[in-house]
């Protein structure tokens, strides 16, 4: 049996400016984990999961032995790990063999409500890193991580890979996208080992960040759900190119994650958490602008609560319920702040920071 997690992510700061090429974030690895169990199989590949209920969901081989073949084909991100996978297996010339793989995740609650903490990118890096094993396909961790993001992007075609970045690499990280749309086609007419060398890479960066031994991160859960492709849709220009207010909304993240990268470098906490609150007051301004419901009544009152009590917060991610994110100085005493959570009913999800892996990168 061959055993692989990824784990969970949260942005800190560059949400929503991230999904454009180039424009950066910075985010974390949290220590809930997706994990993948790999057993050789024959006859057919199943993928046993709590997603697809109680029976699992089964594949086999098109006729050429590279595609797979569902019968109902629900085209979802195991499934896409496992095509962009295979197609890479073929073109190295390797033999297809089945397999059958077991899905458990950390990532929700009891209930299968997800926490807004990357489940769909922590099962692609997760199936990725398991069928790199059981094909010997020796993978560099930038390849993986590549691989992981050309299936994303086959299913949800604008995800930036912040979120595939921190489950591959762990810790503290600086990013920013590559072009997907070109990465997109370049996949279509050439296949997986030309994409992973594609020119379309060159905006795309990840680098590790130092972890903040001046700061706490505390992590509340708003109990909602939040449908990140249609609010980051409602916030992007469409048939017009990046200007005016959203060009504008860009350059000032830019500034934002510059000096969080900054104050964090230096372990400047004030600095940290007053770019924190800048964060806060950028999105708003966004969902103001647009329309979009960012901060919604319950995030508003886990951050104004926060600041209350001296630190900063806002939203994690897209927004629109799910998680919000407290900085916090190392010393400060969170015993008031938790209980005003308590009484609005916003979760504190025990968290913290999953370690770096795989030393120096680049890609």
């Amino acid at each position: 049996m061959i055993e692989t997690r990824a784990p969970g992510k949260l942005f800190i700061a560059g949400e929503y400016a991230v999904v454009e090429p180039g424009q950066p974030a910075v985010l974390i690895a949290v220590d809930r984990y997706i994990t993948v169990r790999l057993t050789e199989g024959s006859g057919a590949g199943r993928v046993h999961s709590r997603e697809y209920g109680s029976l699992p969901l089964v594949w086999v081989r098109d006729q050429d032995s590279v595609g797979i073949v569902l019968e109902h084909h629900p085209y979802d991100y195991v499934v896409a790990a496992i095509a962009v996978a295979e197609r890479l297996r073929a073109e190295r010339r390797l033999a297809p063999r089945y397999f059958d793989l077991r899905i458990e995740s950390e990532l929700d609650d009891a209930d299968g409500r997800k926490f807004g903490l990357g489940s769909s990118a922590a099962v692609v890096v997760a199936t990725i890193a398991a069928l790199d094993e059981f094909y010997g396909l020796a993978l560099t961790r930038a390849e993986r991580f590549k691989l992981a993001l050309l299936a994303t992007i086959q299913v949800a075609p604008s995800a930036s890979g912040g979120d595939i970045a921190a489950s591959t690499f762990g810790g503290w990280i600086r990013y920013s996208a590559p072009d997907r749309g070109a990465l997109r086609e370049h996949l279509q007419r050439h296949g997986p080992s030309a994409a992973l060398e594609s020119d379309a890479w060159a905006e795309c960066s990840v680098t590790r960040l130092p972890h903040p031994s001046a700061l706490r991160l505390l992590v509340g859960w708003t109990g909602s759900p939040a449908p990140t492709e249609r609010l980051v849709d409602g916030v992007r220009p469409h048939g017009e190119t990046a200007g005016g207010s959203y060009g504008a909304f860009l350059e000032e993240s830019r500034t934002c994650v510059d000096d969080l990268v900054s104050a964090l470098a230096d372990d400047d906490g004030p600095r940290a958490l007053a770019v924190v609150r800048r964060a806060r007051r950028l999105l708003r301004r966004l969902g103001a602008a647009s329309g979009t419901q960012i901060e919604t009544e319950k995030l508003r009152v886990l951050c104004d609560v926060a600041e209350e009590n001296g630190a900063a917060a806002k939203p994690s991610g897209a927004g629109g319920g799910d998680c919000g994110i407290v900085l916090a100085s190392a010393d400060a005493h969170a015993a008031a702040l938790l209980r005003a959570w308590e009484r609005h009913d916003i979760r504190r999800l025990r968290l913290g920071v999953h370690p770096a892996e795989g030393g120096v990168f680049g890609l």
